[in-house]
């Protein structure tokens, strides 16, 4: 199941890279992409939405959509 993950409040490279960290930290996650405002992720069994949205906003970033 693939997802995308609609994210406020980055800004650089470094946000980047602290959401593909936080991401990656998600069991059953096979792939993650992640760029400036948007993380693409595929899963391996169904995830909750709660699950990457509770993730991100943790380290501090806003999860306005996912679909």
């Amino acid at each position: 199941m693939k997802k995308k993950i609609y994210i406020d409040g980055m800004s650089c490279e470094h946000c980047v890279k602290r959401v593909e960290k936080t991401l990656n930290s998600i069991e059953g996650l096979k792939n993650v992409k992640v760029k400036i405002g948007l993380a693409e992720v595929e899963t391996s069994s169904d995830i909750n939405d709660l699950v990457f949205k509770n993730s991100i906003e943790d380290i501090g970033y806003d999860v306005t959509k996912i679909e």
